[in-house]
């Protein structure tokens, strides 16, 4: 339907909602038009491309004469090559670091920071760090001036100093996240990464297992490192007999963690994150069976993992070593230092 959208016509029946949406276009710009939906919701949008189009506002917040004239300044934007958006509603001046909010100081309403607390809160963090390790000196450029022409160059730029493809491609859909959610709000017309061609990676490489002599290698340095550790605790003590000072608790099976958490991972194909966050409450010694829960699980699902002998006992030994820990390894400096030094050794 065309008409000359107006203020007359929001009254008239024609742009009254019905079962199914519908739009009419303004006689007077093209590429004006107006969408109604179902739900009563009617907005004024501007028309730049065969499937290219800008929300320009809604109805009952401007006038249709107001949004025809946003509409005329949107289309002249995309006919000089500027953002959609270029000098409409502040919209140069919110910075990716304003929308992204990783300080909680933003008076921008839904930032993404937030989006993420309530939607992934297993990986906000993680998310956070990468877009500031990644595109934080973009942070005090405006959302607008994020095209594809700068994510190519930076692309190409991450490339060449090394980085595999599919690094660089895990971060800038990290950062397509961020656009998205920028869409969505009403912050930016379009996503640009999604113009963006896709690398060619290879999306099932070979697997790498341990061999038999790898794995009796990596045993065998962890009974050497347990028994060094009972040595020099044994050391310690005497010292400390010897000054009337008070002893440390011995080692009676393990040095530390490192030991069960490695032979738990290798029966149980746990990943470090899950292996630090296991509670003892979710290890059924009498069932045999080890929980995964959701919430702490990579893929957000909960799994459920038999535990074979060694890793029975395993956990059994370790119980007797930490009764009122809560968590099954309550540490909170992870395996990296102890790990990477015990495959040195091995």
């Amino acid at each position: 339907m065309r008409a000359i959208i107006s203020a007359r016509l929001l009254g008239r029946d024609d742009a009254k909602p019905c079962e199914k949406p519908f739009e009419i276009r303004d006689e007077r710009l093209r590429g004006y038009l107006l969408r109604v939906q179902p739900s009563g919701a009617r907005s004024y949008y501007v028309q730049h491309g065969r499937s290219q189009r800008t929300r320009v506002g809604v109805v009952g917040h401007i006038t249709p004469d107001e949004a025809r004239e946003r509409a005329g300044k949107i289309l002249g934007n995309v006919a000089h090559g500027r953002h959609p958006l270029h000098g409409l509603d502040g919209a140069d001046s919110l910075t990716l670091g304003q929308f992204i909010d990783a300080d909680g100081n933003s008076t921008e309403g839904m930032t993404y920071w937030l989006w993420l607390r309530s939607n992934r809160p297993n990986s906000a963090a993680r998310t956070l760090q990468r877009l500031k390790t990644c595109f934080g000196k973009w942070y005090t450029q405006p959302l607008s001036d994020i095209s594809v022409e700068k994510i190519e160059r930076w692309r190409a730029e991450r490339l060449a100093k090394g980085r595999s493809a599919q690094t660089v491609l895990r971060d800038t859909m990290t950062l397509s996240g961020v656009l998205t959610r920028a869409v969505k709000l009403g912050k930016l017309s379009v996503n640009p990464v999604r113009s963006l061609e896709t690398p060619r990676i290879d999306r099932s490489p070979k697997v790498r297992y341990l061999s038999i002599e790898e794995e009796k290698r990596l045993r065998a340095a962890l009974i050497a490192r347990d028994e060094e550790m009972r040595t020099a605790r044994e050391s310690a003590n005497r010292w400390r007999a010897e000054r009337h000072q008070e002893p440390l608790p011995p080692l009676t099976r393990y040095g530390d963690h490192l030991t069960p958490a490695v032979l738990l991972s290798l029966n149980c194909g746990l990943r470090r994150g899950e292996l630090l966050a296991l509670k003892w409450t979710a290890i059924d010694l009498k069932g045999k069976q080890l929980t995964v829960e959701g919430s702490t699980a990579k893929s957000a699902q909960t799994r459920h993992i038999p535990l074979n002998s060694e890793a029975l006992t395993v956990l059994e030994n370790w119980r007797e070593e930490c009764p009122d820990a809560v968590r099954v390894f309550p540490i909170d400096t992870g395996f990296k230092t102890s790990w990477a030094a015990l495959l040195i050794r091995a």
